[in-house]
């Protein structure tokens, strides 16, 4: 116990030191936020982005909330969901309920067409499923004709809140939808033409991400599904919880009459690794996944978000190439003789021989575990508890691959990381809500760079792209390191063709190389030791009596910075983790008059961003700083470190 206890304090006090510590906080005094209410008090269920980033949709429990963020005062457009099997016929102002249909809306899907969705509600009883034109005027939720065949299969079947799903829009389309908990309909569902449902079991199973892998032959499509299953019996050293991907093929119809008739033959399951084996760092609940598509199908990257039983979080990387590897190579575990069990996907599963499928009944599960890509570690681990995760992924200027990551802490915050091949960069922390809250989802309108962060009751925007907020130097734009902003010439942009960056080291040297830069600077001190100085601030001149007490100020931009306060021969530090460096004059004398300058210095660049020219007033004209004053300059200390 102890030896588990050193290992997480220098986990924890090397999380907190690192770089994977946010370089920069952002509160609504320092990049704009727009928050909108939402209505009811329950959290939506989805929201929708619009071709217009200014235009969102959230989905409530029994309506479509229409919000314009380009006018906040404009009041929400509320949209009533009509189910056809719930209305008559006739114009919209005569259509009467024929019975009761307490509906809740389960799942919003946005389809390629602009103002088109598809949705399904359920009473608890039964599901309805349908299409909705936002555009008309009284949009009805009209069953389409590709759609009919999900609307038949799925009407007996309950959907719970919040379950991932995938829609394949075809001609004949099919709905994927995941039932979590320890009930027997615990799995993957198909519906569609062809109705395909789990296999019962026993096991309670949490699903947290459902993928769909369209390959050019429809035949070898698959569909992968995340989740975490709770261990029955737990001993000493056991986890709670243990990660698992699945697999099933789409072209998937059930074996014949007698064994797994309307049942996956093809699904397969296999054991998530996330963590450190040597160190024996392990992280086993898996909390979120992200997908990002690549051209190339085995390619396609999966992001999990992990935490283990003392609240750290990990996010770990596959590759759909390893899970198919191991997939396609391992024995299944506990189990003799099912070499010849097949492992690609088959054009008439109805036709496969029985004694196979009974092996596919008895066992499903692989002996080898998925490990990250290139057996990596966890790309990300930290003290803190993050709840969701949210992925873009682009390229950068030199066609290199990164991918933007959102993840949101459970104190309602929200960190933006950067990642590449070589390392992982905390760019900054975001807090969109004036008070500790849960976030439900996070969406990124990847044109704009709007994120839209979403609590119970508000609705956020953010402009994730607003690089101003990184400084007026090219230093300072390079060390930010944001794929989306670079410097032009003149500013942090976020046109970033053509622009300066360097995302894996932010190394601002580039800005004294390039011929785009020729701007006047002032050289610094060679005691600085830094290629330029910017002095943000103007020297303050103070005249305080004999034994006064006084606070310095000194704001804290860059949290991967040192902050030095300079005077005369001696150098304090200041704590970078708060919002202000403060220097205390403890008592007013000659040895404190003179020039304070206080000094930040991240990665060899050095700017000044306040000084101070203290000066001693005459005893006969001051006198010692009262009780009064010393509680006053103490209420400023306990906010700037609050």
């Amino acid at each position: 116990m102890l030896r588990l206890f050193l290992a997480l304090y220098v986990l924890y006090v090397t999380a907190a030191t690192s770089p994977l510590l946010q370089r920069m906080t952002f509160t609504e005094k320092e990049t704009a936020m727009k928050r909108l209410p939402l209505p009811g008090h329950h959290a939506p269920v989805q929201i929708v982005l619009q071709g217009d980033p200014d235009i969102v949709i959230a989905a409530g429990q029994k309506q479509l909330n229409s919000f314009n963020f380009q006018n906040p005062q404009k009041t929400r457009v509320e949209i009533e969901v009509l189910w056809t099997e719930c209305v008559g016929n006739g114009p919209p102002q005569r259509l009467k309920a024929k019975r009761d249909c307490n509906y809740n809306i389960t799942v919003v899907h946005k389809r390629e067409e602009d103002n088109q969705v598809f949705l399904c509600g359920t009473n608890g009883k039964e599901t309805l499923c349908c299409d909705m034109n936002l555009s008309e005027q009284t949009p009805r939720c009209l069953p389409s004709e590709k759609m009919k065949m999900i609307k038949d299969s799925i009407r007996e079947f309950v959907i719970k809140e919040g379950e991932p799903f995938a829609l394949v829009d075809s001609l004949e389309s099919d709905l994927y939808i995941t039932y979590s908990g320890s009930q027997e309909y615990v799995g993957i569902h198909k519906f569609g033409k062809n109705r395909v449902a789990p296999t019962r079991h026993n096991k309670e199973q949490h699903y947290v991400g459902l993928v769909l892998s369209r390959q050019r032959d429809p035949e070898n499509s698959k569909v992968y599904a995340f989740y975490r299953e709770r261990v029955r019996e737990r001993g000493l050293d056991s986890e709670m919880w243990l990660p698992f991907v699945t697999r099933v093929c789409t072209a998937d119809l059930g074996g014949p009459k007698n064994v797994l008739q309307f049942s996956w033959t093809s699904q397969m399951n296999a054991r998530l690794f996330c963590g450190d084996a040597d160190s024996g760092q392990h992280f086993s609940e898996l909390i979120d996944v992200a997908a990002v598509h690549a051209d190339k199908w085995q390619d396609t990257r999966f992001y999990a978000l992990f935490r283990n039983e003392w609240g750290m979080s990990a996010v770990c990387v596959y590759t759909i190439q390893d899970i198919e590897h191991v997939f396609t190579n391992s024995t299944f575990r506990d189990a003799d003789g099912q070499s010849s069990r097949p492992r690609e996907c088959v054009a008439d599963s109805t036709k496969i021989q029985q004694n196979i499928l009974r092996m596919i009944e008895a066992n499903s599960e692989m002996e080898q575990w998925v490990r990250p890509v290139n057996n990596s570690g966890p790309l990300l681990s930290n003290h803190h508890s993050y709840t969701r995760i949210h992925v873009h992924g682009s390229l950068d200027n030199s066609d290199s691959h990164h991918t933007v990551l959102f993840l949101s802490l459970n104190n309602g915050g929200i960190h933006k990381v950067m990642q590449n091949k070589s390392q992982t960069f905390v760019i900054a922390e975001y807090q969109p809500f004036n008070h500790r809250t849960h976030i439900v989802s996070i969406s990124l309108h990847a044109s704009s760079r709007k994120l839209y962060v979403s609590s119970r009751n508000e609705l956020v925007q953010l402009n994730v792209a607003n690089c101003a907020q990184y400084g007026d130097s090219c230093e300072l734009c390079v060390l930010a390191r944001d794929p989306y902003c670079g410097w032009n010439g003149t500013h942090c942009t976020p046109e970033t063709d053509g622009t300066l960056q360097d995302l894996t080291h932010g190394n601002h040297a580039i800005c004294m190389s390039s011929s785009k830069l020729q701007l006047p600077r002032k050289v610094s001190s060679p005691r600085l030791g830094a290629t330029a100085t910017h002095a943000d601030e103007a020297k303050r001149s103070v005249t305080l009596p004999p034994e006064t007490k006084y606070f310095l100020q000194c704001p804290v931009s860059s949290h991967h910075a040192q902050y030095t306060w300079r005077h005369l021969e001696s150098n304090t530090s200041c704590s970078s983790r708060e919002q202000r460096c403060l220097l205390l004059i403890d008592s007013m004398g000659p040895e404190q008059a003179g020039t304070y300058t206080c000094v930040s210095e991240e990665m060899g660049f050095s700017r000044v961003l306040a000084q101070y020219q203290l000066e001693l007033k005459s005893k006969a004209a001051g006198r010692p700083s009262s009780p009064l004053v010393w509680l006053c300059l103490m209420a400023v200390l306990i906010k700037s470190l609050s």
